[in-house]
Parts: structure tokens; sequence; C-alpha cells
């Protein structure tokens, strides 16, 4: 069984700094939220993210790939990456809390891990792994309460939105990594952007109308940070890393996402959450430590990757 590919300390930095963009990404559409609609939200997040990047990419002369199939696997990674979760995540957090949005969320970490192991050779599940994996899920099931499943209302259906837009971004990855290797991150990201805009802009004018750009001066700013910074440029990093450190792996930056979206939602909104939700992030943060491994090897040196 190969072994699993292991992370640089340039790596370990560009997902930290991943980390923290995305978790101020949770506020930043949360206050849009406020005054536009979820779908109108993505819209503008994929759009505008699109455009930056095809400037970057005039800018940088980069050849465009002419094979129809790429494409389509643009359109298919559109779809997986963003549409779908953009879209499910940002109707939850019409529901439930910043930070419980982001706890959530680290469950794409669980789900990678799995689809990694059923789709590559290289990423297979362990002991080690299949422990860490449990434990995850775990958390997941402590920070949404079985209460909460037995009751189902509209904050059960949230949740339950958010972790599926977390098994998309999974099967995301492994998708990137299958169809869109070798290609320049620009590309990948703008084409990947492009495809989910042909999706999310008719559904935004046939859902909630023609947008107004009359908003006011904090709904601005928060589309700006989400489009801009949370996903043009996030999604340079994600490529690079994907290609450099495995689908597996990558999904290991959500580990350091929900602390930074739990303190802002604190401080800009008053959020406050349930001690099992805490709870639930602890027994998830162990997981995503153990399915890491260097602490582990660490530990008990004699143990099995």
């Amino acid at each position: 069984m190969s072994a699993q590919k292991t992370l640089s300390g340039r790596a370990w930095a560009e997902l930290m700094l991943l980390s923290a963009i995305w978790g101020g990404s949770f506020l930043s559409i949360r206050v849009a939220l406020d005054e536009i609609g979820f779908v109108t939200s993505v819209a503008h997040r994929v759009v505008w993210a699109a455009l930056v990047l095809w400037v970057v990419v005039l800018l940088r002369r980069l050849p465009l790939p002419r094979d129809p199939k790429v494409w389509g696997a643009f359109l298919a990674m559109g779809v997986l990456n963003n549409v779908l979760p953009f879209s499910l995540m940002a109707w939850g957090q019409l529901h439930i809390e910043t930070g419980l949005t982001a706890i959530l969320n680290a469950a794409t970490a669980i789900f990678g891990v799995l689809v990694a192991a059923l789709l590559f050779h290289d990423e297979r599940l362990s002991l080690r792994r299949g422990i860490g994996v449990g434990l995850g899920f775990l958390g997941v099931a402590v920070a949404i309460g079985l209460g909460n499943l037995i009751s189902f209302d509209l904050r059960s259906l949230a949740q339950l939105a958010v972790l599926a837009g977390a098994l998309s971004y999974a099967l995301a990855s492994a998708w990137g990594r299958a169809t869109l290797a070798g290609l320049p991150p620009q590309i990948a990201a703008a084409g990947m952007l492009t495809g989910s805009s042909l999706v999310m802009l008719p559904a935004a004018l046939w859902l909630e109308g023609v947008p107004s750009f009359a908003l006011q001066a904090d709904t601005a700013i928060a589309i700006a940070y989400y489009a801009v910074a949370a996903t043009a440029f996030a999604y340079l990093l994600y490529y690079r890393v994907l290609a450099s450190a495995g689908s597996g792996n990558l999904m290991l930056c959500t580990l350091l996402i929900p602390p930074v979206a739990i303190v802002l939602g604190a401080l800009v909104r008053g959020e406050a959450l349930l001690p099992q939700a805490y709870l639930g992030f602890v027994l998830l943060a162990a997981g995503l430590v153990i399915l890491d491994g260097r602490l582990v090897r660490r530990l008990f040196p004699k143990m099995s990757a």
C-alpha cells in the first residue's frame, strides 16, 4: 500500500492561510444574507470570483484548454465544489449559527478521506485513519445532537444541508484530482467558477430576480471579501495544495476554520453555541489529528500509517 502523502512546511503554511480566509467567509456570507437572498449571494460569489481569475489568466497569458472534455470537467467541478455546497450552506446559515456551520463544514475532511480512500490507491484507509474517521463522525453527531435529529425541525434540516454541502466538497476534491491534474491552478479555478456561474446566474435571476446593486456598505464589503479573498484567491491556494498534498490531506484545512468562524460570530453577531457544539468540535478535531498522523507517529512510532 502506498504511503499517505506528507505535507511540507510550505503546504502547511498554505493550509493555515486558506483556513483563516475561509473561516472569515462564514461571517461575511451571514452579513450579506441580512440583505440579499441566498441564491443571489452565491451568484455574486462565483461570478465576481470568476471575473477576477480570468483577469489573472489574461495577465499571465496562460494558454486556454481546447479539449471540450476539460470544459465539461470544469462544469462538473463547479457544480460539486461551488453550486451545491455554497447554496446548501448559505441556506443553512439562515437557520443556524455561523460557528456551528463551520463546525459541521469540518466534516468535509472526514468525507474527503473516505472518498479518497475509495477512489485513489495512494490514499487507502488504514486502521489509524479509520479510527480518525470514526471519531470525526462521532464529533459531528455530538455537535448536531440526537435530539435535534429526532425533532427534525427547520434547524435540523439546516444542519443536514450543511453536511450535504460538506460531502459535495469532498466529492469535488476527488473529482479535481482525477480530471484537472496538470492544469495551471489559475485555469482550473477560473474554469470551475465559470462553470458554476453558468448555473448560478440564471438560477438567481429566475428565483430571486435581478439583483440590486444599491447595497449597504457592510453588505458590499462582505460580498467583496467572500468573492475575491475567500473564493478567487483561496482557490488558487486550493489547487496548489490539491496537487502537492492530495485530496485527503487538503481536507485537513477545515480543522482551523471553525475556531475562526466561532470567534468572529461571537464578536460581531453575539452568537453563542451550546456546549455540545464545542464538545463535538473537540471530538472532530481529535479525529482530524489522528487522520493527519504526525502526532500519532511521534507518540507511537511503531503504529502503522
